[in-house]
């Protein structure tokens, strides 16, 4: 793989794992503006992800998906946690830490891939951006 067609996957596997938690959390959320939040911010996650694909196709690369595997961690890590506590600050406080490891992983991927088409790392950075937005007004409901 080239460096275009790995950073894609990246934005799209970062953003593929973030629909998949939001719309677990969004079906177990009681708090209205939270839910709201948390819907907005799946909204964006889309955006993201179907631009990435767009992108990807349009250079002739598969995208490639997160795995069952980690879907299913996934699943199970979100129903674990939220078993005892499903209030806003807790789930506030798992998506922070994931987003904060989603700020993270792009700022390493940027800098990994410099030579990257600069609409790609544009999109990196719009993702790195979108993700320390999240972290922003998540704080509001710890």
């Amino acid at each position: 793989m080239n460096q275009n067609s790995e950073l894609l996957n990246f934005i799209y596997q970062n953003s593929q794992m973030g629909i998949e938690a939001l719309e677990k959390l969004v079906s177990i959320t009681m708090d209205r503006e939270f839910n709201t939040c948390l819907q907005s911010q799946l909204n964006e996650y889309k955006l993201i992800n179907e631009k990435s694909k767009e992108i990807l196709n349009k250079n002739g690369y598969d995208e490639k998906g997160i795995g069952t595997l980690t879907k299913l961690q996934s699943y199970i890590m979100i129903n674990i946690q939220t078993l005892m506590n499903k209030t806003p600050s807790h789930i506030s406080e798992m998506l922070i830490t994931g987003s904060t490891m989603g700020v993270i992983d792009a700022i390493k991927n940027t800098k990994k891939y410099t030579d990257a088409d600069p609409n790609i790392l544009k999109l990196m950075d719009d993702l790195k951006i979108f993700e320390e937005r999240n972290i922003n007004q998540l704080k509001s409901f710890l």
